[in-house]
């Protein structure tokens, strides 16, 4: 039962507060007045002329003055009660009359009270409101501390994981490197004896491509912690990007000495700031993928010109181009997609991911597309700083 009359006093507040205010305040100053006037008429008939109609009336006005907005209806309910005093309940009955002594004394302060009662009864409501709205505000502003708690928990506990996915690559990095380079140097041992049979040796060097290039995309792992996290300090210094080039050429032809590269020097001389390990690194990188993913290896160039301010690299080869798919990877600088990380693909997307964050460290561009004529084109280029003559 109580359940219900809770319910039913909800709805009749919600119905209530849907009537327009004024119509609602004044009806509320009616009813109240007219309960005020019949208590009032009941109280004289016990009390006869030592009635306390006054005191009835003012509670009603402190109550229109608390279910009511402003003071307005406060003090018109004041007025209209000392009139219903005087004329109702004081002699003479049912005339208006200030001829007795104290009658208009009475009827003054009665309104004056009234209208005490009306500013206070306003005020403490105010205040009420008031407290009502800073409670709001105050849940508000909590709610939204605990969201950017939260979003700040977050965050930290993804750049947590984040560091320890890159503490754990590193370590892995570091304990791969060390027996794929001692496996690698056995192999090497092992193809110059002369006791190796074709079908070992042919083997043995299956051994050595996949331990160096297993060893490539250990050192391109390396570097792409380190340059993520800030760890790989750029060693800056005025280099010729011809010398860097020639260096990136000669390690690859001596890890693939059946590959052609031809090398394209312009007539400018391409001295500027780099590092030029980590420069050397992006051109390996680039011509290891063109010989390994493109499909052809006689055909690869690496050409060196300046274009306005950028000395400007460019590895190019005439093999099957970039798929769709692997050339949105580049652009966006993401690794290969799953779909696409089989043998064909093994190590391009980090390495390229490492060129571009190597480039990017150096305030330089990277791009890569198809060429009209067949095959794909890497372009990176560094900013040249003008030297006095």
């Amino acid at each position: 039962m109580s359940q219900r009359f809770k319910d039913l006093y909800h709805w009749l507040n919600i119905q209530f507060h849907r009537i327009p205010a004024v119509p609602r305040n004044l009806g509320i100053m009616g009813l109240l007045l007219c309960a005020a006037y019949y208590a009032s008429s009941i109280l004289i008939t016990h009390t006869g002329g030592e009635n306390n109609s006054a005191l009835v009336f003012v509670v009603a006005v402190a109550l229109i003055s608390l279910r009511t907005s402003g003071y307005a209806y406060g003090v018109a309910a004041s007025i209209i009660g000392a009139l219903f005093i005087n004329i109702y309940f004081m002699e003479p009955y049912d005339a208006f009359s200030l001829s007795r002594t104290g009658y208009p004394v009475a009827m003054l302060s009665m309104v004056v009270i009234s209208c005490v009662v009306c500013a206070l009864t306003a005020r403490v409501k105010k205040q009420a409101i008031e407290a009502v709205h800073r409670e709001k505000k105050t849940r508000a502003l909590y709610e939204q501390n605990e969201k950017l708690n939260a979003e700040k928990a977050a965050i930290q506990l993804e750049s947590e994981r984040a560091a320890i996915r890159e503490n754990i690559l590193r370590a892995v990095s570091h304990d791969l490197r060390t027996p794929l380079t001692s496996i690698s140097g056995t192999v090497s041992v092992l193809l110059e004896s002369p006791e190796i049979s074709p079908k070992n040796l042919a083997m043995l060097s299956d051994i050595k491509q996949d331990a160096d290039s297993l060893i490539v995309m250990v050192e391109n792992l390396l570097s792409v912690t380190r340059v993520q996290d800030g760890t790989m300090p750029l060693k800056m210094r005025e280099e010729m990007l011809e010398e860097v080039a020639g260096d990136a050429l000669l390690t690859t032809r001596r890890r693939f000495p059946d590959c052609h590269v031809e090398l394209d020097l312009s007539e400018d001389i391409l001295y500027l700031p780099m590092d030029s390990l980590l420069v050397k690194q992006v051109i390996v990188n680039l011509l290891e993928n063109a010989i390994r993913h493109s499909g052809d290896t006689e055909h690869i160039t690496l050409r060196l010109y300046r274009q306005e301010d950028w000395a400007v690299a460019e590895v190019r080869d005439q093999g099957r181009g970039l798929s769709p798919e692997v050339y949105q990877a580049v652009k966006a600088g993401q690794p290969m997609p799953r779909s696409l990380s089989g043998d064909s693909t093994r190590g391009m997307g980090i390495g390229l991911s490492v060129c571009q964050n190597i480039i990017k460290a150096h305030g330089g561009f990277f791009t890569a597309e198809n060429h009209t004529g067949g095959g794909a084109v890497f372009r990176f280029g560094l900013p040249i700083e003008d030297q006095p003559a």
